[in-house]
């Protein structure tokens, strides 16, 4: 059978409007490589940059006009620290990883020799962490595991009933049912109970009107922007 769940993270892509900014933190304070940096397709005059965790992972960072006109609200945007609040459905921080306590405090040491404050180590049971701020107000974390975490030990009876989870749905959670449809699975009509993209209405239905292999030809760019 095939794989039915993602086995990772490909990349974590964040919005800025200071793309030099952005490259010099994550390559010089992180030590993240820059791999790519290209006008981002479909999108002239976007730039989008790939920076390599891993053999398979990437930070990513996508600038656009105009950006730097919308503003930045601690409390709505961005949170500022690991315990601030921001808007349902933003990213409330990105927590990296390493393998175990020396890299936890080599790259505690990495960011404090840039003029970064980084505050940890700080235990949470199943990993420890360092917390710190990056360019334009993002709030970072560098973690790694202690230990394996236990959903008999680790989800709490009393959160999920705080959060109106049933028995019977907590027990779809820990043990996800596979996906028994025969493939190609065709889009849905849309149903606006359902996530949606952000599309205008006749655009986001014009698209998943068109079969897969349509948009697969016509929204694929496979060439990187250097010649070989």
């Amino acid at each position: 059978m095939r794989a039915q769940q993602p086995n990772g993270i490909h990349h974590v892509a964040i919005m800025s409007a200071n793309m030099k900014e952005q490259l010099t933190f994550f390559t010089q304070v992180m030590g993240f490589p820059l791999v790519g940096l290209f006008e981002m397709h479909g999108v002239p005059g976007g730039r989008h940059a790939f920076l390599k965790m891993d053999e398979d992972s990437f930070f990513s960072v996508v600038e656009l006009a105009g950006i730097a006109e919308i503003p930045s609200t601690l409390g709505i945007t961005h949170a500022g620290t690991g315990a601030g609040k921001c808007a349902a459905g933003t990213m409330q921080h990105l927590a990296f990883r390493v393998a175990d306590e020396d890299g936890l405090i080599a790259m505690r040491d990495r960011i404090r020799s840039h003029g970064v404050p980084a505050i940890g180590p700080i235990g949470h049971g199943f990993c420890k962490s360092i917390y710190f701020a990056g360019p334009e107000g993002l709030t970072l974390e560098v973690s790694y595991a202690v230990s394996e975490v236990d959903p008999a030990r680790w989800v709490d009876p009393k959160m999920l009933a705080e959060c109106g989870i049933s028995a019977d749905e907590a027990q779809a959670m820990l043990a996800p049912p596979p996906c028994t449809a025969d493939s190609p699975v065709p889009n849905p009509a849309i149903d606006p109970a359902k996530p949606q993209l952000a599309y205008p209405p006749e655009t986001l239905k014009a698209i998943l009107a068109a079969p897969d292999a349509a948009i697969t030809m016509q929204g694929s760019y496979d060439e990187p922007p250097v010649p070989a």
